[in-house]
């Protein structure tokens, strides 16, 4: 469950450098549920085909977060807001700007 919610964050984040059938492929299998065959069926390919674009989508999605850390950032960000000591919460704003 942890990868999905993952997955789908990075997907909110990143969506608009996927190509058109890489975001609905996505959205069928992560967002709603449909199995590797339902799509095909669907979209009228081969399974085998969605789920090499399940895998790209994956790929790139890793890729983008690894070269731009937005996702880590906002988590860095969400978690320096729960902070109530402002030395602290400087610290950690300067480690982020330093990444």
């Amino acid at each position: 469950m942890e990868e999905y919610v993952y997955y789908n964050n990075l997907f909110d984040i990143y969506s608009s450098l996927l190509t058109l059938k890489e975001n609905l492929i996505f959205k069928d299998y992560y967002q709603e549920d449909l199995s590797l065959s339902e799509i095909a069926e669907n979209r009228n390919i081969t399974r085998s085909a969605v789920q090499k674009t399940v895998k790209t989508v994956l790929s790139k999605l890793e890729k983008y977060e690894n070269i731009l850390n937005i996702y880590k950032k906002n988590v860095s960000l969400k978690e320096i807001l729960e902070l109530d000591d402002i030395t602290e919460i400087k610290k950690k704003i300067n480690e982020i700007l330093e990444h």
